[in-house]
Formats: C-alpha cells, structure tokens, sequence
C-alpha cells in the first residue's frame, strides 16, 4: 500500500493497516519500531527523524530504537538487531526506512507485510528486516544514488518523518490504552 502524505484519508487507511496486522500478529509480543537511516545525509535522516519525533512525543507501547542521537545505520545494524533479540522474547519488528523511487512515488510512505531491504538503493548487503516495513519514498532513484540522497530537500523529509510519527502516535495511544483496558473490571476484548 502506497499513501501520501498530503491526504488525511491515507493516513488513517494506514493506521489501520498497521492496527489491523498488529491485532493479527503482534498482539502479546513486544513491538519494535526500528527506524534505520543517519543524520549524516538529509534523505537518510527519514528513520531518525521517525524514532526521535515518536520517542519525543513519549511512545512507550513500542520500543523505539534509531534516533537522530542514536541512529541505527548500516554500521551497526546488526549489532543491533542482535541486542533487540537478547532483550526481547519473539520480538514483532516494524522496519523503517528512506527509499529512492519513481518520480511520481516521491513523497509518498510505502507499507509492506514483509521484511524491509535496508541499503538496497545503495547497494549495501544487508540482513532483511522487520515483520513489516515502512518506507519514505524521499527521492527519485535509479542514479547515482549516494548524492542524490545528500540533496534531497530537508523539507519534505522532516514532514514524511511527521507523518509518520504521527501514526505511530496515535497506534501508541491506541495500544496503551487496548492493553490497560485488559487488565481493568468490566473491561476486556
């Protein structure tokens, strides 16, 4: 599923695509938000911008890991990765991450069921990751892709990296209060 960022509608249709695979698959696990990328390069910075708004706005139902302090890059995913499964028992991992792709996709947040291919636009060889994933489509690829990440508007990014965030917000919101209310006289699901 492909959404924009202009349209209130997509948002909600994504939050409840993301809602609708979490009630599925994730319920009683621990959910991770892995917003991979760097601060080092504008188009990059999508996943940290994600993991620092989110932890900013204090998400604590997922547990946020890739922030603009603390980025989670191709350096030390891995590592990563491992200290995510030493911590948590079956982990769900939602994956987020920058892409390149076609002019018209520019702006737009791609939402898979499936693992996410961290570094492909730069070639890098990376583990797959997440049990869905998240991609910010933040510029157009198909060309030397390094420097086109460098001078992808700061702009845009900052407010895909808001949208997004913003789901992650509300679905914390909407978590919390689910796994409260199970645990609370009178109610349950």
């Amino acid at each position: 599923m492909k959404v924009n960022i202009q349209n209130y509608e997509d948002k909600r249709r994504l939050k409840a695509a993301i809602s609708q695979e979490l009630l599925k698959k994730a319920w009683g696990r621990p959910v991770i938000v892995l917003c991979i990328g760097t601060d080092r390069s504008t188009g990059d910075a999508f996943g940290p911008l994600v993991g620092s708004f989110s932890k900013e706005a204090g998400v604590n139902y997922f547990k946020i890991y890739g922030t603009l302090d603390e980025p989670v890059h191709a350096v030390n995913l891995e590592e990563i990765l491992n200290k995510i499964y030493s911590l948590y028992p079956n982990p769900f991992i939602i994956a987020v991450d920058a892409s390149l792709g076609s002019l018209n996709s520019i702006g737009q947040i791609v939402f898979k069921t499936e693992p996410l291919k961290p570094g492909a636009a730069l070639n890098k060889k990376l583990p797959p990751v997440g049990n869905l994933s998240l991609t910010g489509v933040v510029n157009i690829g198909g060309f030397m892709e390094f420097m086109v990440l460098q001078n992808t508007r700061l702009s845009l990014v900052m407010s895909m990296a808001r949208f997004l965030a913003d789901v992650i917000i509300e679905l914390n919101h909407q978590f919390s209060h689910a796994n409260l209310t199970q645990f609370l006289p009178g109610c349950g699901r």
